[in-house]
């Protein structure tokens, strides 16, 4: 019997994307709530009760009554895609190539919390440099970000795109978060394995898909022998053997004059650089991602591929 999967808010962005790669997949039975009924709770719980797997694509109130509808069916596996569970401690952090034995608690794990776009790019630069002893825990990181308008979801993209949206959204790119306390802060402080909550800038660009993560670092203040070459090759050694996440050689990423937010737009893949001069003083680690595909539904497509392979 195929498994079945179902996308509870398979009508909003993020959802969307989700049911468009799995369009033609033949080996899974993807369960439905037409559009009309998608706030009957009756035939949500119902649907949500009848999966093998859940794929929540809601706010985070919505994800949380999602799964007290699930309370005593422990046969149900969930994906969760907001933020209500990413950094609570009995669900998976759905990051494959995070660590190297992250896929393995993926595929066994009941509860799995997709990571955020901004910090799938964040953490993916961090974590690896925490882990081989080149940054400090309690270095003052900085992480700047420009994301694709589709990461605000249906109202933002019709603040984008509907000139008569009573509140049009008219400039080529804006910043946001200016508090300094986003949501994805404590996401990439406690996944990053950082002692201290980093600078988060993150912005919004004038195209529908597509992010630049920057993490820039003196080396002056990381752990002794600290270089542009010893952090490209912690990074290389720690995804050395993935497809999904893969580092720029040095000599190809001297030779760019500009990256481009959507070079991955419609790709659930990531690139990382590492960027600077050999013999300086700073370099700059760059993220490129599609806010949707590795940042969002196609991050939940391979965790739910991971899972069913268990």
């Amino acid at each position: 019997m195929k498994p079945k999967i179902f996308i509870d808010g398979e009508h909003g962005t993020t959802g969307l994307q989700i049911r468009s790669r799995m369009a033609g997949r033949a080996d899974v039975d993807l369960l439905s709530i037409p559009e009309i009924e998608r706030r009957n709770a009756a035939m949500r719980e119902d649907l949500l009760n009848s999966a093998d797997i859940a794929i929540l694509c809601l706010p985070d109130d919505a994800s949380k009554q999602a799964v007290t509808m699930l309370a005593g069916n422990n046969s149900v596996r969930i994906i969760d895609t907001s933020t209500a569970y990413r950094v609570a401690p009995d669900w998976a952090y759905g990051f494959a190539e995070m660590d190297k034995e992250q896929a393995k608690k993926i595929r066994d794990a009941r509860l799995v919390a997709n990571p955020g776009c901004y910090p799938t790019g964040a953490i993916g630069l961090i974590r690896p440099l925490r882990q081989a002893g080149i940054l400090p825990a309690d270095y003052p990181v900085s992480v700047n970000a420009v994301s694709g308008y589709t990461g605000g979801g249906k109202q933002m993209i019709a603040q984008m795109e509907d000139p008569k949206n009573p509140d049009p959204i008219t400039a080529p790119h804006f910043l946001y978060g200016m508090p300094l306390k986003h949501k994805h802060v404590p996401e990439m402080c406690i996944h990053g394995l950082l002692a201290r909550s980093p600078l988060f800038s993150p912005s919004v660009g004038r195209f529908p898909q597509g992010m630049i993560v920057q993490v820039p670092l003196f080396l002056d203040r990381l752990n002794e022998g600290a270089t542009l070459e010893s952090i490209h090759a912690a990074l290389t050694a720690h995804y050395a053997g993935q497809d999904i996440v893969t580092v720029v050689p040095l000599a190809e990423s001297a030779k760019l004059a500009r990256v481009d937010a959507v070079e991955l737009a419609g790709k659930d893949t990531m690139k990382l650089f590492v960027f600077g001069t050999p013999g300086g003083e700073q370099v700059n680690l760059v993220a490129l991602l599609d806010n949707l595909g590795k940042g969002a539904s196609g991050a939940a497509v391979q965790n739910m591929d991971l899972m069913l392979s268990a």
